[in-house]
């Protein structure tokens, strides 16, 4: 019984490998470049990509369970197609595919109207799956840590309606139990959801003000622009995907990332742990550099 791991040298799914592995569990990654693969003993590296599809069909083959992960890229919708297509040609019925929250609402976002089309395929197709979530990362907002050292600026545009971040420590963690319970499960389990959010729901004035206290000094919140913030990203993306990031933005300030009735208590009844904060994050990037 072998677990295949998509974008496996990426945060999250290194760490998805890196818990399955101390849990005992027979490892395989799909990765593009083997020089990149730093994984514990004894996983098995397979190179390939999603639009290669023989390299696919070798990956697949003999595979029990998969960890869907695609990278935000222009063709990503395709690319999960293709990999549900030939996962469903070897017989994987087992499936835990990395969506994003919202999925149904922030319908003019690119990547996020590309999953939800993943997610519809998953139930059409009767894959048995678990569909997980996220909120927005915590540790996207290492992008901005100098900006907010160096100025006394908060520029992510989160607005006041709050967005319920999750530390990706967490969310890595919950796919690898999501993965081995369903792995382990005498038959495929039904298709399931699960909201991934953070202990705290957070405006960007709340996001500053932690800086603050972490920090010492004034933090303020000016992620209210999303044109500037769309040309701060094309410095160092295309902007296709700059272009994407602003449209997301936009929707956290008219629609924020907020949690559903127990969401919360799930996520910890499965860690059996409370979820990593905001602050920790703040304090840890801020011992650090």
């Amino acid at each position: 019984m072998t677990v295949l791991v998509t974008g496996a040298t990426g945060n999250v799914g290194r760490q998805v490998v890196e818990h399955l592995v101390k849990r005992g569990a027979d490892v395989r990654a799909l990765i593009r470049d083997p020089s990149k693969a730093v994984f514990p003993a004894g996983v098995s590296v397979v190179q390939g990509d999603f639009l290669d599809i023989d390299s696919l069909r070798k990956a697949m083959s003999g595979v029990s369970t998969l960890f869907l992960l695609n990278a935000v890229v222009p063709d990503e919708f395709t690319q999960a197609l293709v990999a549900l297509n030939v996962a469903r040609s070897a017989g994987i019925e087992r499936i835990v595919y990395l969506s994003v929250i919202h999925a149904d609402v922030y319908v003019n976002v690119p990547h996020f109207a590309g999953k939800f089309g993943v997610e519809r395929m998953i139930e059409q197709m009767g894959f048995k799956a678990t569909i997980l979530r996220p909120a927005y990362f915590i540790q996207n907002d290492l992008m901005i840590k100098d900006v907010i050292a160096g100025y006394g600026v908060y520029s992510m545009p989160v607005g006041a309606k709050g967005l319920a971040m999750i530390d990706v420590r967490d969310i890595a963690e919950i796919a690898a139990l999501e993965l081995l319970r369903r792995e382990q499960a005498a038959e495929p389990l039904a298709l399931d959801r699960i909201n991934l959010v953070g202990p705290e729901t957070l405006t960007g004035t709340d996001i500053a003000a932690i800086w603050s206290d972490v920090l010492a000094r004034p933090i303020s919140y000016g992620g209210g622009d999303t044109a500037a913030f769309e040309q701060n990203l094309k410095q160092f993306m295309p902007s296709w995907m700059a272009y994407d990031m602003r449209m997301m933005g936009e929707r956290f300030l008219s629609d924020g990332m907020l949690p559903e009735g127990g969401d919360l208590e799930r996520l910890m009844t499965i860690l059996g742990r409370p979820l990593r904060s905001y602050r920790n994050f703040a304090s840890e990037t801020a011992a650090s550099t």
